[in-house]
């Protein structure tokens, strides 16, 4: 009999417990097993319509930091370009920052979060 079960007769319950459908539940989809719970989290989120605008002002607010995905919108510029632009006027208005990394990943900050854009020239060895 294992440790769950003898502690599920303890507790009274005489369900048992199965641990693979506990780690699928929505409960557990934020839950990190590896490492301790961290104060801010750096986020990935894939920007494929205006609802994840939203999405990104939430966890901008929880004070994480978005690594923004924008392959799926580079099909439609327009739409894309209103989007950032939304997004910028919001983390401006916050004190945040936003800058782009590449042709698809935007990284945006949440309030007092800054961005140094300039870039150093590498240094010879």
């Amino acid at each position: 009999m294992s440790i769950l079960n003898k502690l599920g007769g303890v507790l009274g319950t005489s369900k048992e417990l199965n641990v693979e459908e506990y780690m699928n539940s929505d409960e557990m989809e934020d839950v990190d097993v590896m490492h301790e719970p961290a104060d801010f989290y750096v986020k990935p989120v894939a920007l494929q319509s205006e609802s994840d605008i939203a999405l990104i002002e939430s966890e901008l607010q929880k004070k994480n930091i978005i690594l923004l995905n924008t392959a799926e919108m580079a099909k439609r510029p327009n739409t894309l370009k209103g989007m950032i632009d939304t997004l910028k006027t919001y983390v401006d208005k916050q004190g945040g920052d936003i800058a782009r990394l590449d042709e698809e990943k935007i990284l945006v900050t949440p309030t007092r979060v800054k961005i140094i854009k300039s870039r150093k020239p590498a240094q010879k060895k």
